[in-house]
């Protein structure tokens, strides 16, 4: 499969309340997922199945939180790049959705 299955830029990354990157990527291809920087770089990959991701609560509706190797990871998909604040929640659920048909779940947690 040479499509991505899902693929986001313009994406704020942040772990432990630090910014990563404030115009990222998120790719989810070939069963895996990557996170990277605004120039490409990897900050981290696995596959996709391994990957947790749920939406908090407590946010903006453009947020997601992934959990990749053990890292924690707050997703900002509404940057820049997303037209509307409805734009960034359809990302979300986009993402969410991706993440569990890798799992085989179409439920929401």
């Amino acid at each position: 499969m040479t499509e991505p299955e899902f693929n986001a830029t313009g994406v704020r990354i942040e772990r432990s309340r630090r910014s990563l990157t404030r115009a990222g990527q998120v790719k989810i291809q070939d069963g895996r997922l990557e996170l990277l920087t605004s120039y490409g770089r990897e900050i981290d990959s696995a596959p996709v199945n391994s990957v947790q991701a749920s939406k908090p609560w407590f946010s903006t509706r453009d947020r997601a939180r992934a959990r990749v190797n053990g890292n924690r990871y707050v997703l900002t998909l509404g940057g820049a790049g997303a037209a509307s604040e409805s734009g960034g929640a359809a990302a979300v659920n986009r993402f969410l959705e991706v993440v569990r048909s890798a799992h085989g779940s179409t439920t929401k947690h």
